[in-house]
C-alpha cells in the first residue's frame, strides 16, 4: 500500500464532514502552475484554484465568460479584445486586471520576460501565434496576432490558459507551482507530497461561493487501492474507475457512476528514427497484430472504443469517418515484418503504472506484448512512475526505446496533432513530438488548419490529416476512452466535463 493510503484509516475519513470533499486521483501532481501542468489529473485541481478569460460551459465544450465578460473579434481575425469583470481579486487580494492577464502570457511567451526561469511552459505552443499584447486600461486586453488562429479561443479556455496572480509568481518564483495563487473558487491551502493537496473554498468568488469548504485531493496510483478506498468511505469522488471495477458501482445504491463522452486517444509512438520502427511497414505491422478490440472488450470492459487515428470521433466535424480502425490481422503483419526484414526483432517498451487518462496501462502494455510476441517481436517492457515516466518520454525515446504509451485529452482538434505530429513538434523543439515522427505534407496542412477562419475548411484539413498518419502509422492507435467517475451517494450536482476536468464549485455533499 503506498504513502498516501496510510495517511488516515478509512473508518476516520467515511466520517468526514458534510462540507468536506476527498478525491482519490491518479497520481501526485505535477504542478499546480497552470502554465507549467499538462496533465489531466493536475488539471482537475487547476480549474478550481484558477479562472481563465473563457472558459467551456458546464457539460460542453462551447466557449463561455469567465474573467472577460465580453470580447470582440476583428474581422480579419487578428485581434481579439476582451474586457474585463471589474472588482475581481486574486485570493492574495491584488486586482485581476489587465496587467496581470498580460503577466500572464508574457511570462510563457517572451524568453527576456523576468519570470520566463519560471517555467519550463511546455504547451506555450497554444499562444505561439501573439504577436503583442497591449494595454488601454486596466480592464481590457488586447491580443494582437501575427495570422488568423482559429484555436484562438479554445486554447484560452484550456488550464494553460489560466490567470495567475503576478504578485505571488514574483514572491514564490521558480516555487509558484507548489503556492499557487489564482482567482477561482477554491484557494490553496497546502500540498503534502504523496498524501493531500488542499483547496479551501474562496468566501470572494465573484461567480458565487462554493457549496463545499474544503477540497482533499488524495494521489492514490494503484486503481484496487482506489477502489477499496471508495468502497469503505475513505474518499468520497474516485476518478478514473479502473475498467474491471466499474461493475461494483454501477447498481450499488451507494454509489453514482458517472460516464461522458470526451476527445481521448491512447496510443503507442514509435520511435521511427530507430530500426525497426523507421520502416512504415514495421509500423503498420504492429499495427495489425495487435488484437485492440479484445483489449476493449476485455482489459477495458467495454469503456473505450477502438481509435483510428489522432482525431477522435468526438470532433465530427474534423473526423474521417472514412478511416477505419486497422484491422486485427496477425498474418498480415508477418507478411510485412518478413518483407522489412523485421523478423525477430528486439524491442524495448516505456509502460507507466499509471496516470491521468492512461486507462489499465500495464495490462494493456502486456497485452500487446504478447500480440507481438505471436507476429516474432520481442519486446521488453519497462515501468515507471507517473511523473517519472512522462519526465523520461517527454524528453524523446532515445536510441535504446522502440515505442512507449501515451493518453492524450484535448479540447480542439488541433491540439494533438499539433503538438505530438509536426516536424517542428520534436522534443528538442519544446513539442511533444517524442517518436520523431516527420510528414512534411502532415506539417503543411497543421498550419493551414490552425489558421483557417472558416469551420468546414478546418475539417476537411483535418480529415486530410487523420488519413495520412493512418497511413504513416508513427503510433499504434488503441483506443478513445469514456471517461468515468464514481460519488458516494451523499454528494450531489457532481458532473463529468467533456475537457476532462472537474469543476467542483457547485457540488454539496449531504
Amino acid at each position: 500500500m503506498c504513502a498516501c493510503c496510510m495517511m488516515v484509516t478509512p473508518r476516520v475519513l467515511a466520517a468526514s464532514p458534510a462540507n468536506v470533499l476527498l478525491i482519490g486521483q491518479v497520481a501526485e501532481p505535477q504542478s499546480l502552475d497552470p502554465q507549467v501542468a499538462t496533465a489531466a489529473n493536475d488539471s482537475r485541481i487547476l480549474v478550481n484554484i484558477y479562472d481563465g478569460l473563457v472558459r467551456n460551459g458546464a457539460g460542453k465544450l462551447d466557449i463561455e465568460p469567465s474573467l472577460a465578460e465580453r470580447w470582440e473579434i476583428s474581422t480579419d481575425g487578428l485581434t481579439y479584445t476582451f474586457h474585463l469583470r471589474p472588482n475581481v481579486k486574486f485570493q492574495d487580494g491584488s486586482p485581476v486586471n489587465a496587467e496581470a492577464v498580460k503577466f500572464t502570457f508574457e511570462r510563457m511567451l517572451d524568453k527576456q520576460n523576468p519570470y520566463y526561469n519560471t517555467g519550463p511552459f511546455p504547451l506555450s505552443f497554444f499562444f505561439s501565434t501573439i504577436d503583442h499584447i497591449s494595454t488601454p486600461d486596466a480592464s481590457t486586453i488586447v491580443f494582437s496576432l501575427k495570422e488568423p488562429f482559429a484555436p484562438f479561443l479554445s486554447n484560452l479556455a484550456t488550464p494553460t490558459g489560466l490567470i495567475v496572480s503576478p504578485e505571488a509568481v514574483k514572491k514564490y518564483a521558480k516555487e509558484f507551482g507548489r503556492h499557487p495563487v489564482g482567482s477561482g473558487a477554491f484557494s490553496f491551502s497546502e500540498w503534502q507530497s504523496n498524501q493531500r493537496v488542499v483547496l479551501n473554498a474562496n468566501a470572494h468568488y465573484w461567480d458565487g461561493k462554493p457549496e463545499l469548504q474544503t477540497l482533499v485531493f488524495r494521489p492514490i496510483t494503484d486503481g484496487n487501492t482506489r477502489v477499496a478506498e471508495m468502497l469503505s468511505g475513505g474518499i468520497d469522488t474516485l476518478v478514473e474507475v479502473p475498467p474491471d471495477s466499474v461493475k461494483l458501482f454501477a447498481n450499488n445504491p451507494k454509489f453514482e457512476l458517472h460516464q461522458a463522452v470526451g476527445p481521448h486517444v491512447w496510443y503507442v509512438m514509435l520511435n521511427t528514427q530507430v530500426a525497426p520502427f523507421n520502416d512504415v511497414r514495421v509500423r503498420q505491422a504492429v499495427n495489425y497484430a495487435i488484437n485492440k478490440q479484445s483489449m476493449v472488450d476485455n482489459i477495458l470492459q467495454g469503456s473505450a472504443a477502438v481509435a483510428d487515428g489522432p482525431i477522435p470521433s468526438a470532433f465530427g466535424w474534423a473526423h474521417n469517418n472514412d478511416v477505419k480502425p486497422y484491422p486485427y490481422d496477425p498474418q498480415k503483419a508477418r507478411e510485412l515484418l518478413k518483407a522489412a526484414g523485421a523478423e525477430g526483432a528486439k524491442l524495448t517498451f516505456y509502460v507507466t503504472e499509471g496516470g491521468s487518462g492512461m486507462l489499465d496501462p500495464i495490462p494493456m502494455a502486456t497485452a500487446i506484448q504478447a500480440d507481438l510476441k505471436a507476429v516474432g517481436l520481442d519486446v521488453s517492457i519497462q515501468t515507471y512512475e507517473w511523473n517519472t515516466y512522462l519526465s523520461k518520454v517527454n524528453a524523446g525515446l532515445n536510441k535504446q526505446t522502440n515505442m512507449a504509451e501515451m493518453a492524450w485529452m484535448t479540447n480542439d482538434p488541433d491540439t494533438l496533432p499539433f503538438l505530438t505530429l509536426r516536424t517542428q513538434a520534436w522534443p528538442d523543439k519544446g513539442g511533444f513530438n517524442s517518436g520523431y515522427y516527420s510528414n512534411p505534407e502532415v506539417d503543411t496542412l497543421l498550419e493551414k488548419a490552425r489558421t483557417s477562419t472558416s469551420q468546414e475548411e478546418r475539417g476537411k484539413l483535418y480529415q486530410q490529416v487523420q488519413a495520412l498518419v493512418y497511413q504513416d502509422a508513427p503510433w499504434i492507435f488503441v483506443a478513445n476512452w469514456q471517461q468515468n467517475a464514481v460519488t458516494s451517494s451523499r454528494v450531489k450536482n457532481f458532473a463529468l466535463q467533456p475537457n476532462f476536468t472537474l469543476l467542483l464549485n457547485h457540488v454539496s455533499k449531504q
